[in-house]
């Protein structure tokens, strides 16, 4: 491999990296919160499985790339999942405010059926995580190696590198981010607003593909929907984060009162 090809590859896999790692901590949310409710050691449990799944379904995927990207069924079963899971909360946690005081509060899902949910938002972040890689890595130039699920080696090698990182990085954060939305709930409605987001990039996707031709075929790789992606993404968290700091800090202000 020459050396301009070798820095291309380089530089590619370090996007990539950074690129799974985003959507690697959107999974890990993901698994916080639907994990949450358990017991501690249940929480454990529940986690290793969703990474076990996370493993599987990212690295199944890897072999499936040519088949995934044709069938845009598979990608619109991933979005219509991951809207329908931020809608549901979103709608029980407002809509269904005024109800709770009148009816009795709905039992939470039991072990294995966290995990089965959990397990489902898996496989759809699995497949916006190899449509990002796929859109990267078949930018690069082809090293002319074996195809490996229809793609270059070469290419096939720096999407592996780049969702091994991820998963990487989603094995630490996944515990983060249960401590963390303990200590401040009122992320969970942004973590959920995120899956949302993530839920209208696979549309837009589905959308995209020359099959149904909604909409432009380059429409998603363009830089006007990445911007549009990654400023409205970027200011759930920001927004979400300040909101939660205000709200943690009037409630220490308020437990200072009280103990006084």
């Amino acid at each position: 491999m020459e050396a301009s090809m070798l820095l291309e590859y380089g530089w590619v896999l370090l996007i990539l990296v950074g690129l799974e790692g985003i959507l690697a901590a959107d999974n890990a949310v993901v698994m916080a919160v639907m994990v949450k409710h358990l017991p501690k050691e249940q929480q454990r449990k529940a986690l290793f499985y969703g990474l076990m799944g996370a493993f599987v379904f990212r690295f199944a995927s890897l072999f499936l790339i040519s088949f995934l990207v044709e069938v845009w069924q598979v990608q619109a079963i991933g979005a219509i999942y991951l809207l329908f899971i931020a809608f549901q909360h979103i709608y029980k946690k407002y809509a269904g405010k005024g109800e709770k005081e009148i009816t009795k509060p709905k039992k939470q899902s039991g072990f294995w059926m966290t995990v089965v949910k959990v397990e489902a938002a898996d496989i759809a972040f699995a497949i916006d995580s190899m449509l990002a890689a796929v859109a990267l890595a078949v930018t690069l130039p082809a090293t002319g190696w074996m195809k490996v699920g229809g793609i270059d080696g070469g290419q096939f090698a720096v999407m592996f590198l780049g969702g091994m990182i991820g998963l990487i990085i989603m094995r630490f954060a996944a515990n983060a981010f249960v401590k963390l939305l303990h200590r401040r709930p009122s992320l969970e409605t942004a973590a959920f607003l995120i899956v949302g987001w993530v839920g209208v990039k696979l549309a837009v996707h589905t959308l995209a593909h020359p099959s149904l031709a909604f909409i432009d075929h380059h429409f998603p790789e363009s830089t006007l929907w990445k911007s549009i992606f990654w400023t409205v993404l970027i200011g759930i968290a920001a927004g979400a984060w300040i909101i939660s700091s205000k709200k943690e800090k009037k409630e220490k202000e308020e437990k200072k009162i009280q103990e006084a």
